[in-house]
């Protein structure tokens, strides 16, 4: 038995009195974060509208510092919370475990003494004379049911049963021990540095700390979270929880439902505002390439979140980030839960968590979200980074060695992910658009050949495609007069070649993209691509819509690749930007059309 807690103490320790401590921890966790919102959504808006000048741009700056401090005790409260009702349920289940052995103690008249020993009566019959065998005092020697019973006289049954009962006596006390101590070390880890301000490197403690406390919930809050269920079943889930259960998941693991398939926007975009946080801290004052890499994407992120929406752009929901892989980021310009249609971006070759998705990606979103309200103001269009898309190496030429690998595991992610979409959505059968670009193309095409295909999509839009994988419009699942295409006339990735003409390009001393066109030159008129039909090609059959040329391959400054760049921009091509609103929108009937390849 430990010196530091006996059997009595476990028994009559208060768990409530835990739960009480942890709904107070729960308050103030709940206050900051109302704080946050205030200064967030309602003092730094005024602010911004109302105030201009270097005093009011200073006054921006202090009340975001307030907000990022709130937020921080916000985190903090929350794990102690967390940590406290994690001790209650664990030191719960040890009393149980003590409170049966003590009711058989009872139940057989035994006594169960203060040092865990428990005393039996006489019982059985001895091997002479057959009189009762006398009683005695079992004490724990280990583990239960490590120590067989001796089989060279006969035993007094009563023996056993004390045995055993000792052991588990002695072993829920060693249980709870180990317990206290491991949460003690926890709750004295979890505090601030003194100050007012929250630099990254306390959030690089928090996040320690977090972890930390995510460990220890496991068993809590973990196994409860419905990672195998359909985004249906986890919206429901998410629906059944009380509201201080949805605080402590959202405290303790926002990366967890952060990025959790069928749980609603707005809860998604407040975990993950919050893991955001997290992830700076994780990755700050990291030195090797792909967290800085990581770092800058998150940064540049952070920054439009907490910048003031310029009139007329949507809102931003940050739906999911994670430093997996080459890095998770799902954005949102405008509620997909509340919008009537719905267009979700796959970027393609290239694509990571730095700071040109941050930038550029992300911006192709905003654009179709801003250009799709304008002709109808329930709309939002998603980026989606939820796979790893295929690295360059060595710049056009890399783009032939793409497989098919990522774009079907990527394409699994997203059905998932538009499942959550028509899950949570609350306008009963919304108009979902799914827009590939590039490699993009290809995934999407990946996703509409797996289970029923990408669930609740109506429309797909496919851009700078090397093609999808299927040979037919009417092979990707909404058939062939809800697919459209844009394919810029300088865009060398819409011309990529087929294997069969690599081969034949491999032949030549060319390499890079001059290699591309020496295949098409050695078999006229194909219309295959690397991964199937060209889908700007009527043997493919899909609806192609206009688009700009685009800058031409060669340049007095050399190699270009813009042609592939431009689809969204609504400056540089503006038909192929407005045909993308109005396909999302809802209004495909108003796309022009543009003759086939």
């Amino acid at each position: 038995m430990t010196p530091t807690l006996t059997w009595a103490q476990l028994r009559d320790l208060k768990c409530a009195e835990l739960e009480g401590a942890a709904d107070g921890w729960g308050k103030s966790s709940n206050r900051a974060d109302a704080a946050r919102d205030r200064i967030e959504r309602q003092m730094l808006t005024g602010l911004r509208d109302t105030q201009e000048g270097e005093a009011a741009q200073a006054a921006v700056a202090r009340l975001r510092q307030l907000g990022r401090n709130f937020q921080y005790v916000y985190t903090e409260c929350g794990l102690v919370r967390t940590t406290l009702n994690s001790l209650a349920h664990e030191m719960k289940t040890q009393q149980r475990a003590l409170r049966e052995a003590l009711d058989d103690a009872a139940a057989l008249r035994f006594t169960v003494h203060a040092d865990g020993t428990v005393s039996y009566p006489a019982g059985g019959e001895g091997l002479i004379g057959g009189a009762p065998l006398r009683g005695g005092t079992a004490a724990s020697s280990g583990p239960p049911g490590l120590v067989p019973p001796s089989g060279l006289v006969a035993p007094n049954p009563n023996a056993a049963k004390a045995q055993d009962i000792a052991d588990r006596v002695t072993g829920a006390v060693r249980a709870a021990a180990e317990i206290d101590w491991r949460y003690a070390g926890i709750l004295r880890r979890l505090k601030a540095e003194e100050g007012l301000k929250v630099p990254d490197s306390t959030w690089k403690d928090a996040a320690g700390d977090a972890a930390e406390v995510r460990d220890a919930a496991a068993a809590y809050l973990e196994d409860a979270i419905p990672h195998d269920a359909s985004p249906a079943e986890r919206r429901d889930w998410w629906a059944g929880l009380t509201q201080e259960q949805r605080e402590e998941y959202l405290a303790v693991y926002p990366d967890r439902i952060g990025n959790l398939d069928g749980i609603p926007a707005l809860v998604r975009d407040a975990a993950n505002r919050d893991n955001l946080q997290l992830l700076i801290g994780k990755l700050e004052g990291r030195d090797d390439e792909r967290s800085m890499t990581q770092l800058a994407g998150l940064r540049e992120i952070d920054r439009q979140l907490g910048a003031a929406a310029k009139p007329g752009e949507p809102p931003m929901f940050l739906l999911g980030v994670s430093d997996e892989g080459n890095g998770r980021a799902i954005v949102s310009y405008g509620n997909p839960d509340t919008a009537k249609h719905v267009a979700t971006y796959v970027p393609g070759l290239n694509t990571a968590l730095d700071k040109d998705f941050a930038e550029g990606d992300l911006k192709r979103a905003r654009d179709t979200a801003i250009g799709a309200r304008y002709y109808d103001p329930s709309s939002a269009a998603i980026s989606w980074l939820g796979y790893d898309a295929p690295q360059a190496i060595d710049g056009l030429s890399s783009l032939a060695v793409a497989g098919d690998g990522r774009a079907v595991e990527g394409g699994r992610h997203f059905n998932d992910f538009t499942a959550g979409l028509a899950a949570t959505n609350e306008n009963g059968d919304p108009h979902l658009t799914a827009i590939g670009h590039s490699y993009g193309s290809r995934t999407v095409g990946a996703a509409t050949q797996q289970g029923d295909g990408i669930p609740g999509i109506d429309d797909i839009v496919l851009l700078g495609s090397p093609g999808v994988g299927v040979d037919r419009a009417e092979d990707l699942g909404v058939g062939r007069d809800h697919v459209f295409v844009g394919a810029a006339e300088n865009d060398v990735v819409t011309k990529m070649p087929s294997k069969q003409q690599v081969a034949a390009g491999a032949a030549t001393a060319l390499s890079g993209p001059f290699a591309y066109f020496v295949g098409d030159v050695a078999d006229p008129g194909d219309d295959d691509l690397w991964f199937g039909k060209d889908p700007a090609s009527r043997a493919f059959g899909a609806n192609r819509f206009p688009v700009d040329e685009g800058p031409g391959v060669v340049s007095r400054h050399g190699l270009s690749s813009d042609a592939h760049s431009q689809y969204f921009d609504p400056v540089r091509d503006p038909a192929s930007a407005n045909s993308i609103a109005l396909i999302s929108a809802g209004h495909s009937e108003k796309v022009k059309s543009e003759e086939y390849r």
